[in-house]
């Protein structure tokens, strides 16, 4: 905890001192470009990886980053991406995983997450992500098909956000963009899916990531 109140007093000390700008204009209300769905592992920092201030993306975090198809959840998620897409009008949904997830990796080994009945209960939203890894990807062992998990979970969610009302018809409209993200850990790279090659491509310098197409059902090209 001494490190969190020495980061309170930091803040406070120095930041709030040279961003009293930003701090008025966010009384103001808010307008974030982008809904940010990712893992709750403290890995990740969502404004550290973009690089954007408060106000900038409206951030959803769960354990595997998942999310439930309409009407399935008991949590908060759906009412989260229904605020931001029909209220605060999001122009991007960024679904972000993660390498070394142990969501993930509970989700390969029911066993192992047996004295959590809540983690348990949670990743049967994922289960189509298991059986896809399962079904398509038999031969593939060990950390590697813990990261097929990983990006397979990703488009598996993304195909759940357009169960949504509001997510589907922004998409109609061509008002909403949707992406695939994979944080590496171990590097700090983020990758995105490319529905054009089947594959999670790094994200250059040179451009801004690729949208999903409006429509599809994606698979991965092994």
């Amino acid at each position: 905890m001494q490190k969190l109140a020495t980061g309170l007093h930091k803040f406070h000390a120095e930041v709030c001192r040279t961003h009293q700008d930003l701090f008025r204009s966010l009384a103001r209300g808010q307008r974030p470009e982008a809904l940010f769905i990712t893992c709750s592992d403290s890995r990740i920092n969502p404004n550290l990886i973009t690089q954007t201030e408060p106000g900038d993306i409206f951030i959803v975090r769960n354990v595997g980053n998942i999310v439930p198809p309409y009407g399935a959840g008991g949590g908060s998620e759906a009412a989260a991406i229904e605020f931001a897409v029909a209220h605060l009008e999001v122009k991007h949904i960024i679904v972000c995983g993660h390498t070394l997830c142990g969501a993930m990796r509970g989700l390969l080994d029911p066993a192992g997450v047996e004295p959590l009945p809540a983690v348990k209960a949670w990743l049967q939203h994922a289960e189509l992500t298991r059986r896809l890894v399962q079904e398509n990807y038999p031969h593939i062992e060990g950390e590697d098909r813990l990261t097929i998990t990983v990006e397979e979970n990703v488009l598996a969610q993304i195909e759940n956000l357009r169960t949504h009302p509001t997510v589907r018809a922004r998409l109609a409209r061509g008002e909403l963009s949707l992406y695939a993200w994979v944080f590496k850990i171990e590097t700090g790279q983020v990758f995105q899916f490319d529905a054009s090659s089947g594959q999670y491509t790094p994200i250059g310098e040179a451009g801004p990531p690729s949208a999903l197409p409006e429509t599809a059902v994606f698979r991965r090209a092994c």
